[in-house]
């Protein structure tokens, strides 16, 4: 473990707070978006469209399964694409308008059931992630070509993971704003017209944040970092397995994504069933607060003491305090709350760490083929990320429908268990797997260090602005 002080920056590698502010924007706005489809969408249509859970349930599944070729095809098309606006920014710039207007459908849906109400869900639903592919790999892809630098990259990527976190506090406070200002029946058309507001306010602030990025953030151009012969999409697949530190950063980070990702999807339910509160709303925006407010010290730590110590005590904070979770029951209220306070202090170096691990690993894959394969690894990375959510939560909803869960309704027995199983400690478990993997992770900064002065005695090394 590397706890010396850290070097100081390279000046040609430092990146200023208004071009990280630029990149950054848009991982707020796609966070923002992302709360309702993830959180909102699948409970709003089962209970108020009328939608059953296990149709949703499957319809996530197979949309998701989709980005399994999807992600990491997209993002190996845009490391060979070549344009004047380089090969990230036409996917941002350009992809941002369908995704907007998908979005928009899926948040308005006509007053249907049945079969037209289920078609009009999937297509509106596998839009939004084919879309939100084509700009949010592009887009991931050029955060570790901002710069090179072990440290610089933990700040540049930590501050759009707090934008992140940001949006996700942004949506998860929108219901409760606008019930405040804007009082709306609490009925299935008060909830029809909260989120016909969302896709109204969400979808151009999408466009504009895209635009901000596309137009000025500047690609660094791989300058001699590509062999004569590149490798195929089959090669490079096979390139990835044959690297260590990302199979074992890979395999952790998805196992804990999949944990994480059945609170995320649950908490409606079991805020309502479990607790018998209606304050969902408040617990997600302490959760977050509280994420973005201790987001700066896990980065001062990772700076420290190196990124796999710093997510690991993170994912031990986390993990340590949501596991009670699994205890409480009916009324309360005031315990959750603390757990989920307590919970929140590791939660944004959960988020922020992996993301800094992951940029370091893609200058190992140079080291191996002799390319730079950003948008490659970060589409397998997305592919690993978005499993994760769609495992956890079809899973979720079907394993309440088959324990016989009706929505607005008092639940039985076996399904409350079900619930405190799935929302506390099988991500708890998760978490706790994820860290035995990540301890074996090999890339500190000495070792990154040693590695990009290898790469720079090669004539096809680092990239050159």
């Amino acid at each position: 473990m590397d706890r010396s002080l850290p070097s100081a920056v390279d000046p040609s590698e430092r990146v200023r707070l208004g071009l990280r502010i630029s990149y950054a924007l848009p991982a707020l706005a796609l966070a923002v978006v992302g709360i309702p489809v993830y959180v909102y969408m699948p409970k709003f249509y089962t209970d108020v469209m009328g939608l059953s859970a296990a149709s949703a349930g499957s319809v996530l599944l197979a949309v998701r399964l989709f980005d399994a070729l999807s992600d990491p095809l997209c993002g190996w098309i845009s490391d060979r694409t070549r344009t004047s606006l380089g090969r990230r920014r036409p996917y941002i710039l350009f992809g941002a308008f369908p995704l907007a207007a998908s979005l928009w459908g899926l948040f308005h849906p006509p007053a249907w059931s049945g079969d037209p109400l289920r078609w009009w869900f999937s297509i509106c639903v596998f839009a939004v992630f084919l879309f939100w592919t084509i700009v949010e790999v592009p887009y991931e892809a050029l955060g570790p070509e901002i710069t090179l630098d072990y440290d610089e990259r933990t700040r540049l990527l930590g501050l759009r993971d707090g934008f992140v976190l940001a949006g996700i506090l942004m949506a998860a406070a929108f219901p409760a704003l606008l019930g405040a200002f804007l009082p709306l029946p609490e009925t299935g058309e008060g909830e029809r017209t909260t989120f016909r507001l969302m896709g109204a306010l969400y979808a151009p602030f999408l466009v504009a944040a895209c635009i901000v990025c596309a137009t000025r953030v500047h690609e660094r151009h791989p300058l001699g970092s590509w062999p004569a012969a590149p490798l195929s999409f089959r090669q490079n697949l096979k390139a990835s397995l044959k690297n260590r530190p990302f199979v074992i950063l890979l395999f952790a980070y998805t196992v804990s994504a999949f944990g994480s990702n059945l609170p995320a999807t649950l908490i409606l339910y079991y805020v309502q069933y479990v607790l018998g509160s209606a304050k969902a709303d408040v617990y997600l925006m302490i959760y977050f607060v509280t994420g973005i407010v201790f987001l700066p010290a896990w980065i001062r730590l990772a700076t420290a003491f190196g990124k796999k110590e710093a997510w690991m005590a993170a994912m031990a904070i986390n993990t340590s305090a949501f596991a009670g979770v699994f205890f409480l029951g009916r009324g309360d209220e005031v315990l959750y709350a603390g757990l989920v306070f307590l919970s929140g202090m590791g939660f944004g170096g959960t988020v922020a760490l992996p993301s800094a691990m992951q940029a370091d690993v893609i200058d190992y894959h140079q080291w191996l083929t002799g390319e730079r394969l950003e948008g490659f690894y970060i589409g397998v990375w997305s592919v690993a990320k978005k499993l994760a959510a769609a495992v956890g939560v079809g899973a979720a909803l079907m394993l309440l429908g088959h324990a016989g869960y009706e929505p607005n309704v008092v639940q039985s027995e076996p399904v409350l268990v079900r619930l405190r199983l799935l929302y506390a400690l099988v991500p708890s478990l998760c978490n706790a797997f994820a860290m035995a993997v990540a301890w074996a992770y090999p890339l500190d900064r000495k070792t990154h260090a040693a590695l990009r002065r290898a790469l720079s005695e090669r004539s096809s090394g680092p990239w050159r602005p």
